[in-house]
């Protein structure tokens, strides 16, 4: 996110703060307060309150427009601002119209016609929209296209409009999916392959079941200037868990930077009772610098050690309620219900609102089956704005409850 917002959230208990950071809670209270709520909502369109890109806040600000039954015209006229702006409340706009606005769908049709960023804008119409959204356009598109100052990237619509398109040569390399894993292994060995083939080899490894025999080959797969892993390596081998440990302890001492480094994130994730102490000063010192990023993978070492790991109940809740970045919430409710799941019911509740979709899934299996719980689950189920996975694991667990009660 920009400098300008950094650190300058409300605070975590009042809607404001809530709705900054896309907590279900948020969502909640505002429903239950549309006229107080109003101004967050159209803020959290207008200024950016993700902590980074990889924070999810459309679904989450259009649900809260239609549920509130607020307009979307303000949303619309935001698509006149910079292009960060525009394809905020485009994004916001493509799904109220998915939920059946007139108003979005027409006012993203009109700034194809008009708008500065129309491009973008078409291309967001045509991923996977339905086609009445665009056919139409394709006069206006070949019309405007001539006075851009480059050809378009992708082939939807243009290609489909007689538009041409910026050609980008691409010879993919045969892929080595159809190879045994003892055959990926062997060509792994082979200090005759390329690179770039063995990354291919790693990528097929990446696809099925972890082969413990990459272990061994580990440290002969470095870059040609030894500088760093081969693409792909560092997932392969976090794949392989625990099966990694023991051959860990020798990489982490080799002289190859890369290789220690991996070696050493194998035995940090995947610590002894020796290693907790550090882990849980290192929880607290991430809080005491409110280091909003990073501290979800010390949470996921923590808990591994189930119960032990009591002692960071406190700070976990802590990130819990006040992180900004959203997409780490999922990892702090995990860490918490390894290691003490008591009073935590309340809070898998509260994820079935929740901005980010990994921790509405988390609510989904885990929330009591409550009226309230099974209501909402029910939404996420009917819910066209909603993501495939959420509405199918929505519609499982309803499934699922529906057995139980027969039974």
């Amino acid at each position: 996110m920009s400098d300008e917002h950094e650190m300058s959230y409300a605070l975590p208990d009042s809607v404001e703060g809530l709705l900054q950071r896309g907590r279900g809670l948020g969502a909640v209270r505002a429903v239950q307060d549309p006229q107080r709520s109003v101004l967050f909502v159209y803020d959290g369109i207008r200024r950016d309150w993700q902590w980074d890109q990889t924070d999810e806040r459309s679904l989450y600000l259009a649900r809260l427009v239609r549920d509130l039954g607020l307009s979307p015209l303000p949303i619309v006229d935001q698509l006149t601002g910079d292009e960060e702006a525009c394809l905020r409340a485009c994004e916001v706009l493509e799904l109220l119209a998915l939920a059946g606005s007139g108003d979005a769908r027409e006012g993203l049709r009109a700034y194809v016609r008009r708008g500065e960023h129309w491009v973008r804008v078409l291309e967001a119409l045509s991923a996977g929209r339905p086609p009445e959204w665009r056919e139409d356009l394709s006069d206006v598109a070949r019309a405007r296209v001539g006075s851009e100052k480059e050809l378009p990237w992708f082939s939807e619509p243009w290609t489909r409009f007689g538009i041409e398109v910026q050609s980008r040569p691409f010879n993919p390399r045969p892929s080595l999916a159809g190879l045994s894993t003892a055959e990926l292994l062997a060509l792994l060995s082979d200090t005759r392959a390329e690179g770039a083939r063995k990354a291919d080899a790693l990528r097929a490894l990446n696809g099925r079941e972890p082969a413990e025999g990459l272990i061994p080959l580990v440290p002969s797969l470095g870059t040609s200037d030894g500088r760093r892993p081969l693409p792909l390596l560092r997932r392969a081998v976090e794949r392989l868990g625990a099966l990694a440990v023991p051959a860990a302890h020798g990489l982490a001492r080799d002289a190859r930077p890369w290789l220690a480094l991996l070696g050493a994130d194998v035995l940090t994730d995947h610590p002894g009772p020796e290693t907790l102490p550090g882990l849980m000063n290192e929880l607290d010192e991430q809080w005491t610098a409110r280091a909003w990023c990073g501290p979800d993978r010390t949470a996921r070492r923590l808990a591994r050690f189930g119960p032990d790991a009591a002692g960071a109940v406190p700070c976990l809740r802590r990130f819990w309620v006040q992180t900004p970045h959203s997409c780490e919430r999922t990892a702090y409710l995990e860490a918490l219900a390894a290691i003490d799941r008591d009073g935590l019911d309340y809070v898998y509740t509260e994820c079935l609102w929740d901005c980010e979709e990994t921790t509405r899934l988390l609510g989904i299996a885990s929330a009591p089956a409550s009226p309230e719980t099974l209501s909402r689950i029910a939404v996420l189920r009917d819910d066209l704005m909603e993501t495939t996975e959420v509405r199918a694991a929505a519609r499982a667990r309803l499934v699922a409850s529906t057995n139980q009660q027969l039974s």
